[in-house]
């Protein structure tokens, strides 16, 4: 078969071994004769599923005693509401940082955490978030700051995590795992599975038990995510096939080193297309330099009356999913864990091939 490069933003590419091990496990999990949809998730089985995607996040991720792991439903569109729930205090002002799509959407959903008001301390909006901002003051009564670290639509990253001695929230959807992070530095982080850990239907919680007793607001019980740490993620039936989908990914990235290792794979890719994007006459890069994604490579063509030629050359390549966010358009490139340099290469070589023809 002969597969496409898949730059898609999410759901996105997983590792071909990955998707053999899920397939397989649809007719027959385990040895079980059972296919994994539909055993119970209280099977001893699935128990160990779970139990394995938990302990791999905080091998991975080197996280301390002290914080709980949690697989959920609900995306990281619900862990807006579910970060604000759990996280808030007595005088319900949390600090946002604003950079773009995902963050101004958790922006929106603090009011209805207890009335709460959002204070947004920064913003990119200025220049269509093409940067992450810098020089703010984060007020030290602050329930909270909250930040989205990577930001899928507008390709930009935090590079540096702000340092600050206010419980600190993050958004990882989208470059969680991805590289080194210090989960010391945070009481709080959420990420959707289907960007570098797995296909959508769960979401990753890491949460610091502390935390939890800061809280001021009742919480409906779903959202607790104490009452779900106390039961393991079991309270209610979990995303099964997305909890293995997911831990079959983290055992990959494990035995493909690390994420050290991986790390410095997507520093090599995301090197390699936004050198092609600074030197092709053609092509301009939207995110300033110092703030780019290493995940998601946003850029736009310096002719647009060209776009139908381009856009016939990397289909030809059987490039899919450049295609910019329908908000922004142009194009987006998303470098995530599972993709191959090679990949990243032909879509240097069309670009370079598109430049002997039209440059």
């Amino acid at each position: 078969m002969n597969k496409p490069h898949n730059f898609s933003a999410g759901p996105c590419i997983l590792p071909d071994s990955v998707l053999q091990q899920a397939a397989a496990s649809l007719i027959n999990f385990d040895g079980t004769n059972l296919s994994l949809i539909e055993v119970s998730h209280r099977d001893k089985n699935f128990e160990a599923v779970m139990d394995q995607a938990r302990q791999l996040v905080k091998e991975l991720l080197g996280v301390p005693d002290g914080y709980q792991v949690l697989f959920l439903q609900g995306g990281a569109s619900l862990g807006f509401l579910i970060a604000a729930y759990n996280m808030m205090g007595d005088r319900k002002y949390p600090a946002y940082i604003n950079t773009g799509t995902w963050s101004a959407g958790a922006i929106k959903e603090v009011p209805f955490a207890g009335g709460a008001t959002a204070n947004v301390i920064a913003s990119s909006q200025d220049r269509n978030f093409c940067y992450i901002p810098k020089n703010y003051t984060i007020p030290t009564d602050s329930d909270y700051l909250h930040i989205t670290t990577n930001n899928t639509i507008e390709g930009t990253q935090f590079h540096h995590i702000p340092q600050t001695s206010v419980p600190l929230v993050a958004d990882m959807s989208s470059d969680i795992f991805s590289k080194v992070i210090d989960v010391s530095q945070f009481d709080l982080i959420y990420a959707g599975a289907q960007k570098n850990m797995g296909p959508a239907g769960t979401t990753l919680y890491i949460v610091k038990e502390d935390a939890m007793a800061r809280r001021s607001l009742a919480i409906p019980t779903m959202l607790d995510l104490k009452k779900q740490y106390e039961k393991e993620s079991m309270y209610n039936t979990p995303p099964v096939f997305a909890v293995y989908v997911s831990m079959l990914t983290l055992q990959w990235l494990k035995n493909l080193g690390g994420v050290s290792v991986m790390e410095q794979m997507n520093e090599d890719k995301a090197h390699l297309l936004y050198a092609e994007i600074d030197r092709n006459a053609l092509f301009a890069g939207t995110a300033d330099a110092e703030d780019r994604s290493r995940m998601n490579v946003t850029f736009v063509l310096n002719k647009p009356e060209l776009e139908k030629e381009f856009d016939q050359l990397w289909k030809d390549a059987h490039i899919s999913g450049i295609r910019g966010h329908r908000s922004v358009g142009g194009y987006r490139a998303s470098l995530y864990n599972a993709l191959p340099q090679s990949s990243v290469q032909v879509l240097v070589d069309v670009m370079k091939h598109f430049e002997t023809k039209f440059g």
